[in-house]
């Protein structure tokens, strides 16, 4: 197939798409942390803990590969760390992310107990702060907001503090401690992006979370409801009221039974919603009828898989979103794996080159 070249830049088709106006291509932007720190032939660990090659590592792998550069710290286990837990960086091949090494409460009591930390300074908060502060210096034309910044899911940092498997066991036996974890969460989440918003204001800045404890292999559809959905709907209200514009919200796993709750929740003008493998981008449309609809290529294949199907699977996905009519991103369905090869990663921007242009 004959390359094509396109009339707008990465940029301005992530800001088309912002405007509810259809680019001249499919943007790409995977989820990946880790991978670009293999690619730049550095730790997975700095992908982490070292703003500033994690930033350069990123812009690297969004130039060769021709991604949209949302540029982003992202460590899914920092509230643990936050609230007052011990945490392990990822040392070998098979680390591919921070670990927590010990839980900041133990026991229902130790739960109720706790106190929210200043979101300013705990744990994770200043290496993010300065990568961002790093980040927002960059003007490049793949790069369509000045700063993405974690924020986190609720239910998922309340499930960080005591761990998953005791969390979800609470559910049942310890409502009250739980209801109080997701208290504190939530509390410290708009805490978050107040700090964010009073540093580099609301405009162009995007704030970003996954959900991944809330999926339906987990939990069923009632606990999402009754425990997540209250927390979740505070937060988004709260946050667009301080003047940010959307959400970016990876609704992770398989959470099909739980779209009519995630519907209920306001994303933004329009927001973007990524989801998993798991469910069907013309599903997800359907719920999310006024956002850009993001994802969502199996994560597994880009490690596993050839090339060749790597693209087709690419294809696949593309020719699906392209049809969606508020917008679509292609990208993996979950974090990009950090040991996936670049040949294959290489395939996925081939395939949106052949497959990805509007008529």
């Amino acid at each position: 197939m004959r390359a094509r070249t396109g009339t707008m830049t990465e940029k301005e088709r992530a800001k088309a798409l912002a405007r509810r106006e259809k680019p001249d291509r499919v943007p790409l932007m995977p989820i990946s942390v880790g991978f670009p720190t293999v690619y730049a032939k550095t730790s997975i660990a700095d992908a982490y803990n070292k703003p500033e090659v994690a930033l350069a590592a990123q812009c690297k792998a969004a130039q060769d590969f021709g991604w949209v550069f949302v540029p982003s710290l992202i460590c899914g286990i920092s509230l643990g760390w936050e609230f007052g837990g011990d945490i392990k960086w990822p040392s070998d091949e098979f680390d591919q992310a921070p670990k927590i090494t010990r839980s900041p409460v133990d026991t229902p009591d130790e739960a109720m107990k706790l106190q929210l930390p200043d979101a300013k300074s705990a744990g994770f908060t200043p290496l993010h702060m300065k990568f961002c502060r790093l980040a927002s210096k960059e003007k490049l034309d793949n790069k369509p907001f000045d700063v993405a910044f974690r924020l986190g899911g609720p239910f998922s940092f309340a499930a960080l503090i005591p761990g998953p498997d005791k969390f979800i066991k609470w559910l049942i036996k310890e409502p009250e401690a739980v209801h109080r974890l997701l208290r504190l969460s939530t509390d410290y989440i708009i805490d978050t992006a107040k700090y964010w918003k009073d540093t580099f204001g609301t405009e162009n800045v995007l704030p970003f979370y996954s959900e991944a404890i809330t999926s339906n292999q987990l939990i069923p559809s009632r606990y999402f409801e009754q425990f997540a959905l209250p927390y979740l709907k505070e937060i988004h209200e709260k946050v667009l009221a301080m003047g940010y514009k959307a959400f970016y919200v990876h609704i992770c796993g398989e959470q099909n039974l739980n779209l009519p709750h995630w519907a209920k929740i306001p994303m933004g003008d329009p927001g973007i919603v990524s989801f998993g493998h798991e469910v069907d981008l013309e599903t997800a449309a359907k719920y999310f009828p006024n956002d850009i609809i993001f994802g969502n290529l199996e994560p597994v294949i880009v490690q596993t898989g050839t090339p060749k199907e790597v693209y087709e699977a690419s294809r696949k996905v593309i020719e699906k979103g392209k049809e969606l009519p508020t917008g679509f991103i292609f990208s993996t369905g979950c974090e990009m794996p950090p040991f996936s090869p670049p040949e294959n990663v290489m395939a996925m921007t081939k395939a949106v080159n052949d497959f990805g242009w509007y008529k």
